[in-house]
């Protein structure tokens, strides 16, 4: 695979510029099994395939369970609570007419064509703009984020009725017989959640029990987003009843820290670099972005927020390798880390053979500190005459917790006075207060994300079975079963971050459209690429998987 950057009169190449030459040194292979990764004592069958043999009504089951439960509980049959919500993230509801939230139901509603419900931004079609996508083929087969949208549609007409006293039948007319059990599985996903907001722990537990058994982590997307998302569910009523302490883990669970661990390279993660388009994507797009603010400064320091294998860097190197006048005299990356010093300076080694190969001065240093309010601009060693970028790759989201750190180290980039920042981030919402809106916007958000991951890593199954049971289990579980100082996986979109930004006294940059280019070129060189959607969103580019928004990746300066 090979990359050119197109800026103004010149021509950067970058021949030869590979993922799969990165050097294993720079890798800490997983030490433990995939069996310790993974949750096995679930209670229930597991034999690696959900059910085939039939398709469930939800709304006969939940008439059944019904019948079957004991009316002497009039909490059973309550309806949910009021949800004290966010102000800046959700409105305050005080509304029971429906099962779920009215602001839960209005989620649902919305999420669908995630793209096309933007109104006035540009789209940028990868392949060329005369590509036109044929929506209503049956012979196509669903997306996943279509599958949970009809499902939404459904449990949203079937709350409403319900309250209403109208019973609700709906054909699956155009649907598969797959598509129908993916449809109703998720429907009964949906229920389950409800019970549990509703803290009807003992039927939301016979629920998710089924939800279980009819899911798999070995199964189709649905099917496995639906698996790690009960398994999310079944924590958050043993958090809530007592059935371990608020700091405990579930039995054979594997806890950790994933932002941590993403700071750290491996296997797995480097096979995600390597095989999905949306890593290059941002990384080619943001190094081009580097490339054009730094014009034609000899001395170049890049900041880089969390390196991990600093591949993006081999892409820099070759672009001023490649200058026929104003010859580098040095390129100086630090990178900033809060643990595993150990495993970056691997990073840096690797870099340091790398520059040397294209004739790059190099030099590389790790600035470790594990809080950053004790963060200072002379840790990064400062040369008068240097020209600083600051590179952030999903770093920032980590600190939404620890406000008084993000300010911080914002207010340290600040004092640096680099030439740009690029940013690239999460685009979705799991900040919410309210547990069933994060329950929604996770549920998307991985259920398109899986879809993804299975279509570029057919050939990587096994690193994309740790990627989804160890990564994104863990950030689900986060979301959906923790609270308060624990829940750390808080994304928020990008409408949010514009606005801290500019509070920081920031302006954003447009992307060039040598930048654009770069995105589509990515994309170009992967064979199902045209499946990735590019927009921009005023001067932002977001990234997503067939119409649904997956991350954002923007350039800013300081006033």
């Amino acid at each position: 695979m090979s990359f050119q950057f197109e800026h103004q009169n010149s021509l950067f190449s970058f021949e030869g510029l590979t993922f799969d030459g990165v050097d294993q040194e720079i890798l800490c292979t997983p030490t433990q099994s995939l069996n310790q990764y993974s949750p096995m004592d679930n209670g229930y069958c597991r034999d690696g395939h959900a059910t085939d043999e039939f398709v469930f009504s939800i709304y006969e089951l939940q008439q059944q369970h019904q019948q079957s439960w004991s009316p002497g509980d009039p909490q059973k049959y309550e309806i949910s609570p009021q949800i004290e919500a966010s102000p800046t993230m959700e409105p305050n509801i005080g509304v029971k007419e429906y099962p779920f939230s009215l602001a839960a139901l209005e989620i649902l509603n919305n999420h669908g064509s995630g793209f096309k419900r933007l109104k006035g931004r540009r789209i940028i079609v990868p392949y060329d703009d005369t590509a036109t996508i044929n929506e209503g083929s049956e012979d196509q087969k669903r997306s996943t984020e279509e599958i949970l949208r009809i499902a939404g549609e459904r449990f949203i007409k079937y709350s409403s009725q319900q309250a209403t006293g109208h019973p609700f039948r709906s054909s699956f007319s155009g649907l598969s017989y797959e598509e129908m059990k993916n449809v109703e599985l998720v429907e009964l996903l949906l229920s389950s959640a409800e019970k549990v907001e509703c803290q009807q722990y003992e039927s939301a537990r016979r629920l998710l029990n089924l939800c279980g058994h009819l899911s798999s982590d070995t199964g189709n997307p649905v099917q496995r987003v639906v698996y790690y998302l009960c398994e999310s569910l079944k924590e958050k009523i043993d958090r809530e009843t007592g059935g371990i302490s608020s700091k405990g883990t579930r039995k054979n669970f594997l806890s950790f820290d994933v932002d941590k661990a993403m700071e750290v390279p491996d296997a797995p993660k480097l096979a995600f670099h390597r095989e999905l388009p949306f890593s290059q994507l941002e990384k080619f797009a943001g190094i081009q972005a580097i490339v054009e603010n730094i014009g034609e400064a000899k001395k170049i320091h890049v900041i880089d927020l969390r390196i991990a294998n600093g591949v993006q860097w081999t892409a820099l190197m070759q672009a001023l390798a490649s200058r026929q006048e104003c010859q580098i005299e040095l390129l100086k990356i630090t990178a900033l880390v809060t643990n595993s010093k150990h495993a970056i300076e691997g990073t840096g080694k690797w870099l340091s053979n790398f520059a040397s190969t294209m004739n790059v001065p190099f030099s590389f240093k790790v600035v470790m500190v594990p809080n950053m309010l004790d963060l200072k601009e002379d840790l990064f060693e400062l040369d008068a005459d240097e020209t600083i970028a600051v590179y952030s790759s999903f770093a920032l989201r980590s600190m939404l917790a620890q406000p008084a750190q993000l300010e911080s180290l914002m207010r340290v980039i600040r004092g640096l006075n680099p030439c740009v920042m690029v940013v690239a981030e999460v685009e979705a919402n799991h900040n919410s207060r309210a547990f069933v809106n994060r329950f929604i916007e996770a549920l998307f958000f991985y259920g398109t994300m899986f879809e993804c991951l299975e279509t570029f890593m057919k050939g990587d199954e096994p690193n994309r079975v740790i990627v989804e049971a160890l990564y994104c289990f863990e950030a689900m579980r986060n979301i959906v079963a923790c609270e308060g100082e624990e829940r750390k996986i808080r994304n928020v979109k990008f409408d949010v971050w514009r606005a801290f930004f500019e509070r920081c006294g920031m302006e954003e940059l447009e992307l060039s459209p040598s930048s654009i280019y770069q995105a589509k070129l990515v994309t170009k060189n992967f064979a199902l690429g045209s499946s990735c959607t590019l927009e921009m969103d005023g001067k932002c580019l977001m990234m997503g998987w067939k119409g649904t928004p997956l991350q954002s990746l923007s350039v800013w300066k300081f006033l």
